[in-house]
């Protein structure tokens, strides 16, 4: 086995019949008697989700339809034999389970970028009670996280997170009026589910993935950049004090950052996303719009803001994206919602319970900022 243990590393996959979840499940049969999946959580596809707990020999108790339930999100995460628990669940609801598997002093192999966003205070305590380890998921912070292991801390000038610029790269504010919800979900490069897709296409994700960059390498908004790079070939770089940029390339594949969260510090032996360099004609990037994208912009005020800001910014962000997925509000009203609820004063995140209160607080306001569009728009 590639990570020196002579045992299987055991595996709880959350969010099993998600894209995320499937696909680890993917590089886990492509690697037979490295792994042994011990707990499966999905949503609400139980035909699934039963599919999966017979292949894999995942007994009843520990193969759960968890829906969105945060108790029973967590109680899996704890599980006694765990080695990773890859946290794929799509929303806030990822926080207990993120903060479940820290505190057992498990690794947590982490695709829920709104639980360390929203609750990132909260996590890093979790981190230092319990011991575990956060491997991100997130094809660009993978690609930091292993551009990283070419030079010391200290080293670092800055980080930069590549954007695809998503399906309205290159269209203007007013161009963005009347996008409709079939328009936002025909991402260019990637296939991920509904609510991230919304997201990239605001560029809301790279915003989520800037507070969640500092969240995990310590690195100061100041020196977190990102760039549009429509090829999302290269998925992120660290250049270095002494001006050397370390970059991490391949052709978009999220089985790659799995297989790397799941073996780390090891790589798995199954090739995805490998390059034919000599078919790669061209790799391009640019500044990206914030006027026509202010989301991104907001992304960072929230980030500096710090306190429950990020957390109601995430919050703010969910109401408004599923708004928008149900036909009530326009694409563009996605940031405007957003901008407003961060008017109000966020306050600190202590713990769990702060962190839920402002979570909340910012879902309400969203809501009453969808239901004043929905009336003026009658």
């Amino acid at each position: 086995m590639g990570d020196g243990s002579e045992r299987p590393r055991r595996v709880v996959v959350l969010g099993s019949t998600g894209s995320i979840g499937t696909q680890a499940l993917d590089v886990i049969r492509a690697q037979p008697g490295r792994y042994r999946v011990v707990g499966l959580a999905a949503g609400r596809n139980e035909a699934l989700l039963a599919a999966q707990a017979a292949e894999f020999g995942v007994p009843d108790r520990w193969a759960r339809a968890c829906g969105s339930d945060p108790g029973a999100l967590a109680a899996m995460a704890a599980h006694p034999d765990a080695d990773v628990v890859l946290n794929g669940v799509v929303g806030f609801a990822g926080l207990p389970a993120t903060l479940a598997a820290l505190e057992s002093g498990t690794r947590l192999a982490l695709a829920n970028k709104e639980s360390l966003i929203a609750g990132g205070p909260v996590v890093a305590r979790a981190r230092l009670r319990g011991g575990g380890e956060i491997v991100p998921v997130d094809s660009e912070h993978s690609a930091v996280y292993q551009a990283l292991r070419s030079g010391a801390a200290r080293e670092v000038g800055r980080i930069v997170l590549t954007a695809s610029g998503g399906p309205f790269r290159g269209r203007s504010r007013a161009d963005l009026a009347h996008v409709t919800v079939e328009d936002a979900l025909a991402h260019p490069t990637w296939t991920m589910g509904a609510k991230i897709t919304i997201d990239s296409s605001t560029l809301m994700n790279k915003g989520l993935e800037v507070i969640e960059a500092h969240e995990l390498f310590g690195v100061d908004y100041d020196r977190i950049d990102v760039v549009v790079h429509p090829q999302s070939i290269v998925h992120g770089m660290v250049e270095f004090t002494d001006g050397a940029t370390i970059a991490q390339l391949s052709r978009p594949d999220m089985r790659l950052p799995i297989g790397l969260a799941l073996a780390a510090p090891d790589r798995i032996d199954t090739p995805y996303g490998a390059i034919d360099w000599t078919r790669l004609s061209s790799l391009t990037f640019e500044a990206p719009d914030l006027e026509a994208f202010p989301a991104l912009g907001l992304a960072y005020a929230a980030g500096r803001a710090g306190g429950g800001a990020p957390a109601a910014l995430n919050g703010a962000n969910e109401v408004a994206v599923a708004a928008f997925l149900d036909g009530r509000i326009g694409w563009a009203a996605i940031p405007d919602i957003v901008a407003g609820v961060l008017q109000s004063e966020a306050g600190n995140v202590d713990d769990v319970s702060d962190v839920l209160e402002v979570d909340r607080v910012a879902r309400a306001a969203a809501e009453v900022a969808v239901s004043r569009l929905r009336r003026r728009a009658v």
